[in-house]
């Protein structure tokens, strides 16, 4: 199975900057590389660095202040060797150039080590901050996506293998005939083209997604190596597994070419009563002041005005943030959860999955969901950095490990080949 970490300083659970021991700041480069050492030592496939565009005082500690993730790869290449390093970009505030040349450079830099998550931000404060009054619909957002990556990538593919020549004899630097123009003219884009950079040492950087609604998901299994989804229970995350993987087909891809990893927040203890207590620790140091405001980041649509401990009201129609609306909103109806009872899971992992016990049952249910085809692996949500990480790499990991589920070294050098996928060719001429 695959492993990566996701990346908050301040710890995954609202309240985990509160653990004894634990980082406090999300704009702490030490403390960032402590995480990711971690990370590498338990031979993780990669760790991922989140972003938004717009701020809350109120929020996720995490997202009160943070890196912007691609400065922060950069930096984190220079302190690693062999996991990978995934950024989110935004393709409603970015060009498709600068992005294909961000990426073509990092990857250049960590020597094939970086992923891109795409994203199209449903975050209302994002437009306030780029000159616009508010976010694109839905479905705009996810057609501009479409293009944006197919550019991206058409961009990356402008220089084939062995196009730096560098001859001192002749003076010939450049073979011409093995870069050319995109010349791309499109709905949202025109892109001539070619980029300034070499080929990528992966072919193609990794993209990453993350989108639940239908066009997301399309988006997902049009363009995406490695998917992160948002699932609760084993049954909901089978059979969206199962869905995900059907939808390959069209494109001419097999299941095997995408990585599904659900988030998933492990509490370690060495009794099931040991981390019962270290979850309900986590749980005290919250209050309801802001539970409503968590609680709409989460579902994507404002909640204020509801009683907290009434029923959580339907999702309205139009653009809400599908995977966790959709997630959050169904799994409350079937357990009859209040707005608090919504609040409490929220605040704990941001509406992703808590798995709570010992290392052996932690590491039997992954295999589970492993085996059972519900997952490719798991994005690890560490409630507190670097204790509740270093808990799962000393303790969950060689359970993995021992059962010939996981990885005990690195057999190649970037993140294509942790993921066992093949470098990117450039394209035939």
């Amino acid at each position: 199975m695959h492993f990566g970490v996701f990346v908050l300083g301040t710890g995954n659970h609202t309240a985990g900057w509160r653990w004894d021991g634990a980082a406090t700041s999300n704009n702490d480069l030490a403390a960032i590389q402590e995480i990711a050492r971690h990370a590498e030592r338990g031979k993780f496939d990669f760790v991922f660095i989140s972003d938004a565009l717009a701020m809350k005082p109120d929020d996720h500690p995490s997202f009160i202040c943070r890196f912007e993730p691609t400065t922060l790869i950069a930096a984190l290449s220079l302190t690693t060797t062999h996991i990978g390093l995934g950024a989110t970009v935004s393709t409603s505030y970015s060009e498709p150039y600068t992005v294909a040349r961000t990426f073509a450079s990092l990857d250049h830099i960590s020597n094939g080590r970086v992923a891109w998550n795409v994203v199209t931000s449903y975050n209302p404060g994002a437009p306030l901050n780029y000159s616009r009054d508010g976010n694109a619909e839905h479905d705009l957002r996810y057609e501009r996506a479409q293009e944006f990556v197919d550019v991206v990538k058409g961009l990356w593919d402008t220089w084939d293998d062995g196009a730096v020549v560098a001859d001192k004899a002749t003076g010939v630097y450049l073979d011409t005939t093995k870069v050319r123009t995109l010349d791309h003219k499109g709905r949202f884009f025109q892109v001539k083209g070619p980029l300034n950079s070499t080929r990528c040492p992966q072919g193609h950087p990794v993209i990453i997604q993350a989108g639940g609604s239908d066009a997301g998901l399309e988006l997902a299994a049009r363009t995406a190596d490695v998917v992160f989804s948002v699932v609760q229970e084993l049954s909901s995350a089978k059979t969206a597994y199962k869905s995900l993987k059907a939808r390959l087909a069209k494109y001419g891809r097999t299941p095997e070419q995408v990585a599904i990893l659900p988030g998933v927040m492990p509490i370690i203890g060495k009794s099931e009563a040991e981390a019962r207590e270290q979850l309900s620790k986590l749980q005290s140091w919250l209050t309801p002041a802001n539970a409503l405001t968590l609680v709409t980041s989460r579902l994507g649509y404002d909640v204020s005005g509801h009683d907290l401990d009434g029923p959580v009201p339907a999702p309205p129609p139009g653009d809400v943030s599908y995977a966790f609306s959709h997630v959050l909103y169904e799994h409350a109806r079937r357990e009859h959860m209040t707005l608090r009872d919504l609040y409490n899971l929220t605040a704990a992992a941001r509406g992703h999955w808590v798995l709570c016990g010992t290392p052996k049952r932690i590491a039997d249910t992954l295999e589970e969901w492993f085996t059972e085809d519900a997952a490719d692996g798991f994005n690890v949500l560490p409630a507190h950095f670097p204790g509740a990480l270093a808990d799962f790499v000393d303790l969950v990991v060689p359970e993995l490990q021992a059962r010939g589920l996981f990885r005990r070294e690195y057999t190649g050098t970037t993140l294509r080949d942790h993921f066992g996928l093949s470098r990117v060719p450039p394209p035939a001429r």
